[in-house]
């Protein structure tokens, strides 16, 4: 093969596979698509209603949205974490595992040491939260 040695004729062999390989892939899937769901879907009843307050006001400090009692962190599922402004699937697993391995928490400023809740994520979610007792 043109003045290449052993070693380069077996290693452009190499890649002629791989690139075989790859492109036998790409037809593959190109035929026979998978369906993917959108990463962030949610479902339509999940969607505020229509007479709730702006979507400013939450995060202005003011009181949660129209007819729903703020959370208790202590009581609260991974679905109702979830329904949280800011909170997903992931992040509301973690605070029902952190609240598993730590304890109740004592206060809504105690989900800072929850990976991923920063201050301002906290200043979101603080008017929709309710201080635990005592």
């Amino acid at each position: 093969m043109f003045g290449l040695t052993d070693a380069e004729r077996r290693g452009a062999r190499v890649l002629a596979v791989l690139l075989v390989l790859g492109t036998l892939s790409d037809l593959v899937r190109a035929r026979h698509p998978q369906p993917q769901a959108l990463p962030d879907a949610r479902p339509i009843a999940a969607a505020p209603p229509a007479d709730s307050a702006p979507v400013g006001s939450a995060s202005a400090g003011g009181p949660p949205p129209a007819g729903r009692a703020p959370l208790d962190l202590n009581t609260a599922t991974a679905a109702e974490l979830d329904a949280l402004p800011g909170i997903g699937p992931v992040l509301a697993a973690r605070i029902v595992e952190h609240r598993r391995l730590h304890g109740a928490f004592r206060s809504v400023e105690e989900l800072r040491s929850v990976p991923g809740i920063g201050p301002r994520l906290l200043a979101r979610l603080r008017p929709s939260l309710r201080e635990p007792p005592g």
